[in-house]
């Protein structure tokens, strides 16, 4: 196992295809599925401050009760925001992906590869059919 760690939600493409990316490069990064085992206090707040981001800027909205809480109120403190996510960890966007190169909210999934110490070994689609990384395993320019 390598010291890439992935917090992953495997019914996310973007986290499967930011997965398949560091698996791409050859390494095998320690996968927490993180809606089976969240992280504590202390390493989300340790995720938020490694990423130089707000949590909430961390929150996810499609697809979680962030509606429903009201959570688009300015009125809630970092320390609050923290507290929803560590209760419905569904609200903790993902994925996130620790390597010795730091640490990023990996959205869209290509924002893993700045991350990863080793080059794509080959070619990768996302599952979209979307070619990112062509067979010599260099970026595919956007247009």
């Amino acid at each position: 196992m390598s010291d890439i760690t992935i917090y992953h939600n495997p019914a996310c493409g973007t986290s499967r295809n930011t997965l398949a990316m560091i698996r791409n490069s050859g390494e095998e990064p320690q996968v927490i599925e993180y809606l089976k085992t969240p992280p504590d206090r202390a390493t989300l707040e340790g995720l938020i401050a490694a990423m130089g981001i707000t949590p909430r800027e961390l929150l996810r909205k499609k697809g979680t009760p962030y509606e429903a809480l009201g959570l688009d109120s300015a009125s809630w403190t970092d320390a609050q925001l923290i507290d929803f996510m560590l209760q419905e960890p569904i609200l903790i966007n993902r994925p996130i992906v620790v390597t010795p190169l730091g640490t990023r909210l990996c959205r869209p999934s290509e924002a893993v590869l700045d991350l990863l110490p080793q080059p794509q070994q080959g070619a990768f689609t996302k599952e979209d059919g979307e070619a990112v990384i062509d067979d010599k395993g260099a970026r595919i320019a956007k247009p």
